[in-house]
């Protein structure tokens, strides 16, 4: 028995008792296993489910980008795909909506904040991102943000085929490019030029992790 097939056992349950211990033990006996059978895959019951869905769809986002031909695409156009190829990877909404509410409790919105960072990450290497200095942070922060943004627009969208949500990533990206196009302007402009500087000088010093065992983000 794989953690995959309790998942696929415990999604017709979320959409009603939400990511449980209700829906972990509906799975369980679905498969036929006992509960400390369950705990054996799932240490930590239906959040170890929750969170295994949404590595689920980042496995998929990220096998779609790699059969999909990029080149001469622009870096905003990448990510912009991502995302939507990340929306396409949630078949369940209820699934994901039950997974927003488990995760912005305070007892488990540092794991959820975990999970968005990763796949921000997943994004980033997937689109050929080779920074590593500060700016390796940054894009995964502000990019973070994006999906965060776009997972409680979607949510709500009943827009045909979800166009308004990929409007919506359209626009939050164009909002990201403006603010980098401010930036350089701020480079030329003598009154903003030093403080400038003094950012580059920070972030050239920072260093993107050798390893990601101490990063937000870390598949563990």
């Amino acid at each position: 028995m794989s953690l995959d097939a309790l998942l696929d056992a415990a999604l017709p349950h979320v959409a009603f008792d939400g990511w449980s211990h209700a829906s972990f033990a509906a799975a369980c006996r679905d498969i036929d296993i006992s509960e400390s059978e369950g705990l054996a895959l799932a240490p930590r019951g239906a959040l170890d489910l929750a969170v295994a869905y949404h590595r689920r769809g980042d496995r998929a986002m990220v096998e779609g980008l790699a059969d999909t031909a990029m080149e001469g695409m622009r870096f905003r156009d990448k990510v912009a795909l991502a995302l939507r190829y990340r929306l396409e990877a949630m078949p369940d909404r209820e699934a994901v909506r039950r997974a927003t509410t488990l995760f912005s409790l305070p007892n488990h919105a540092a794991e959820g904040a975990k999970l968005v960072w990763e796949t921000a990450d997943h994004i980033w290497t997937a689109v050929g991102d080779t920074s590593q200095d500060g700016n390796w942070y940054s894009k995964r922060a502000i990019l973070s943000g994006i999906w965060g943004a776009t997972v409680l627009y979607w949510l709500g969208d009943d827009s045909v085929d979800f166009a308004d949500t990929h409007a919506f990533i359209d626009r939050r990206i164009d909002n990201v490019m403006q603010f980098e196009t401010l930036k350089g302007k701020m480079r030329d402009n003598p009154l903003t030029k030093p403080f400038m500087q003094m950012q580059d000088a920070v972030f050239g010093k920072m260093r993107a992790p050798q390893s990601r065992s101490d990063v937000p983000g870390t598949n563990s």
